[in-house]
């Protein structure tokens, strides 16, 4: 290492030392040496003269040494600082605008022209393809939080660097290229993969924040009572009414049964004349039990209903989603909008659940007047035709007689 590298390094560390801010945890004097070692790195495969590598490590050595007057230009204040150092050690005029020349070049928005200017850019962006990149970008986002004391959002930063490695920067030499350019496109690959999966991170958050927040806004579920007061009052009905189907159906396998045997013995031996005493007591008995037989039918037969509901019916509360015949005919959208809407309300919540029972009651009501309707019927037919029957068997006896 030549005299004049050995007074700038040691120039620039102290410098470093005692007037650079503590904030400036990235651009600090590990990148400073960083910048130095791979501008060492490109000279040396780009076989410069030792006056030009010499040169091109100064320019490295200074290129950040405006960071101690300020953060803003800062490329400026370090050509101040360097060209001051090299005229007090007597060097050139063309020395010395070659080293302002390179470090003028590291600026964000520079094109670098000249050899020198495109090694020294792309050393000093070195850390682009270096394999540590998330460590030094990490770095470099600390250091602008506590610049502007504003925390950055991940997505944000990653975002940014995804933008400046894909349209803000490229290395200039072919050396730099050959050397970073293929870790480069790997960080950059990584960045993307790394921002899509925050994205879905985020959006799993969101979704969850809004649960948090419907579950924090919506009205408590109805009480542990009054679930269990609504359950067993709704499994009653429902046992209710499959007892009087059963009923209904025992009375209407019994008349068919009835009518089955009056149809095929009874009524052919009305044809014979001297049977003739029998037709009134059999259209008594056919009669009472086609009536039970339509009876029972009416008892179990399903009321058929709309099975459409509006917006405003909901808005308005006039519509029980829990009953199957009021949304039969909607779409699965438009039911789940519904259902969610009723679980939003307490009161119409509890209402859907009392209009299901009060209806169920009324739906049990009729089913059970008509079986008892039915019953009576089928019970007195059962006595007028024996009667009947009988009386018509006595007749013919004391006319035979």
């Amino acid at each position: 290492m030549s005299t004049l590298l050995e007074k700038a390094e040691s120039f620039v560390v102290n410098l470093l030392n005692e007037q650079l801010d503590k904030k400036l945890v990235y651009h600090s004097i590990s990148h400073t040496l960083r910048v130095v070692e791979k501008a060492t790195e490109l000279a040396d495969e780009a076989k410069l003269e030792p006056s030009e590598k010499e040169k091109l490590v100064i320019a490295a050595l200074f290129h950040d040494t405006g960071f101690t007057a300020g953060s803003d230009n800062h490329e400026d204040e370090s050509v101040k600082i360097a060209s001051q150092f090299l005229e007090n050690e007597a060097v050139g005029v063309e020395y010395i605008e070659g080293v302002q020349k390179a470090i003028l070049a590291t600026k964000m928005d520079a094109i670098p022209t000249t050899q020198l200017e495109k090694l020294l850019k792309d050393a000093d962006c070195s850390h682009l393809g270096s394999k540590n990149y998330n460590e030094f970008s990490e770095l470099l986002q600390k250091e602008v939080e506590l610049l502007t004391d504003e925390k950055i959002k991940d997505t944000d930063w990653i975002k940014k660097n995804i933008d400046f490695l894909t349209n803000g920067h490229r290395f200039y030499s072919d050396i730099a290229i050959k050397k970073w350019e293929k870790q480069k496109s790997k960080n950059l690959a990584q960045l993307i993969k790394t921002e899509k999966k925050l994205k879905q991170e985020q959006k799993k958050i969101a979704q969850k924040k809004e649960e948090l927040k419907f579950k924090k806004d919506k009205v408590e579920l109805p009480e542990r009572g009054i679930e269990t007061m609504f359950r067993v009052a709704l499994r009653n009905h429902i046992t209710l009414s499959d007892i009087a189907d059963t009923k209904a159906n025992i009375l209407l396998s019994v008349n068919a049964i009835i009518i089955s045997m009056a149809l095929s013995t009874l009524i052919p031996k009305l044809d014979n004349p001297s049977n003739h005493y029998l037709i009134i007591p059999t259209i008594v008995f056919v009669s009472f039990t086609v009536i039970s037989m339509i009876l029972s039918i009416l008892a179990t037969r399903p009321n058929v209903t709309q099975g459409k509901f509006t917006k405003e019916d909901i808005a308005n509360k006039k519509v029980n989603l829990i009953f199957f015949g009021n949304f039969h005919k909607m779409s699965l959208q438009e039911f789940e909008w519904g259902m969610s809407e009723m679980m939003k309300d307490r009161d119409y919540l509890y209402g859907s659940l009392t209009k299901d029972l009060y209806f169920l009651g009324l739906v049990l009501n009729r089913k059970y007047n008509l079986l008892r309707i039915t019953y009576t019927v089928f019970m007195i037919g059962i006595i007028i035709s024996v009667l009947a029957f009988a009386v018509a068997f006595n007749s013919q006896s004391v006319a035979a007689s």
